[in-house]
């Protein structure tokens, strides 16, 4: 018994693996529920939806105040961070930070529930969101299987954005929206604090995705694929790094490959000094969150 309890793998603060194969989680949120008929304290309505039952897909819905009933409104698909193993989008954390963002821009948002690695590994989490952007799209001529989408939803406004390692997956299907069609077109996209690779393979990425090609792995490592940088399929990209961030320089070289790259959008970086990863989302009531809110709401809206 004692060996079963043995350490495979241990990457704090996201998960160690033991010999027999359990899966300890070194962050557990718990589920928080949803609105029901009342709005929360930021005016905002949500709800779960089920994507689809094989593989079990899920999202979360939020709905602004709504003042008139004939606009539309900006659309957001949102990804978690959490080194692709930890998290949830029916966590309070992300579903407070998801509120605050929706009540602040004025859009309607669905945040993907995606499966976990390691026990999924990658590709797993882009395959989901990218049945979420394919439910998403069967919305666009207002008979989708979602009121909210269908009565409130702009789908000449939809928006990808991701903290972390949900910003790879958001760049991810960036990238594939350029090459198949989802049924949804991308406005742009906001990377908050992006996970990418370097030159170097990380062990945590080895266990993730274990069919990686190495440091190139376009998945890992987009600035060393210009060619793939080309067709990201969007109009616009806004990459946030903060100033602390062990991360920030691989969002640096993203901004930088993207820039040089032969895609013809529009490329904004936006530094917030003497900060830390994620920041935004840990410590929302700080006054850089706030102003880091309304930089993303602005775009959404721009």
């Amino acid at each position: 018994m004692a060996s079963d309890e043995e350490l495979v793998h241990n990457f704090p603060p996201y998960f160690q693996v033991l010999k027999n194969g359990a899966v300890k989680r070194f962050f557990n949120d718990s589920f928080f529920p949803t609105t029901g008929d009342e709005p929360n304290s930021d005016g905002v309505l949500t709800r779960d939806v089920v994507v689809s039952t094989e593989p079990k897909v899920g999202a979360r819905l939020f709905l602004p105040k709504i003042t008139d009933p004939t606009r539309k409104l900006p659309l957001l698909v949102y990804i978690h961070g959490g080194g692709f193993s930890i998290g949830s989008a029916f966590f309070k954390l992300f579903t407070d930070y998801v509120s605050s963002l929706v009540a602040l821009s004025g859009v309607v948002a669905v945040s993907v529930e995606y499966r976990l690695a390691p026990e999924n590994p990658i590709p797993a989490c882009y395959e989901d969101t990218w049945e979420v952007l394919k439910w998403v799209g069967g919305h666009g001529s207002g008979q989708g299987s979602d009121p909210w989408l269908n009565k409130y939803a702009d789908f000449g406004r939809v928006f990808l954005a991701g903290d972390s390692a949900g910003a790879n997956i958001a760049h991810n299907m960036a990238v594939r929206v350029g090459s198949e069609d989802p049924g949804v077109k991308i406005s742009g996209m906001v990377l908050v604090h992006p996970f990418f690779g370097n030159d170097e393979v990380s062990p945590m990425w080895k266990v993730i995705c274990p069919d990686t090609s190495g440091p190139d792995d376009p998945r890992y490592n987009p600035a060393a694929n210009s060619g793939l940088m080309g067709k990201i399929g969007c109009g616009k990209v806004l990459v946030c790094i903060a100033g602390n961030d062990e991360l920030k320089s691989r969002g640096l070289s993203y901004y930088k490959a993207l820039k040089k790259s032969e895609w013809s959008g529009e490329t904004e970086i936006f530094e917030t000094e003497g900060e830390e990863h994620v920041f935004h989302v840990f410590n929302p009531a700080c006054e850089k969150a706030a102003v880091l809110r309304e930089k993303i709401a602005r775009y959404f809206n721009n």
